[in-house]
């Protein structure tokens, strides 16, 4: 189990690092052809989602690499649930239609949370 978590964690972590560092340091121009959902929010609001992205990635990694409460990886994981809960919602109100990797990003984010609780 511990092999699953870090292999799940560890890709889920990177996507989120490179994601979320890109919301945080592009501006609208250069996000909009990956992300067309951006003219739709506030920039603002672009830059606290990359926030709570790389937070979230740093939450997957940093708790049970140090042993300092490995718990908090059952969270980060479970908020990147809510998160793409939220990221699925926005496309599906807007014209973008396309949910694919927010819903491999879903499921991935639940394995690793019910792997971390076996940590």
């Amino acid at each position: 189990m511990n092999t699953a978590y870090w292999i799940v964690a560890g890709l889920l972590a990177l996507f989120y690092l490179y994601a979320g560092t890109l919301k945080v340091v592009r501006d609208r121009d250069r996000l909009r052809p990956m992300m067309a959902w951006v003219d739709r929010v506030p920039l603002p609001a672009v830059r606290v989602l990359g926030t709570v992205e790389v937070l979230g990635a740093a939450g997957l990694v940093l708790p049970p690499l140090t042993g300092i409460a490995p718990s908090l990886a059952t969270a980060a994981a479970i908020g990147l649930v809510v998160l793409q809960a939220g990221a699925i919602a926005v496309h599906l109100t807007g014209d973008d239609r396309r949910i694919g990797l927010n819903a491999g990003l879903i499921t991935m984010a639940a394995v690793a949370g019910w792997l971390a609780t076996r940590l």
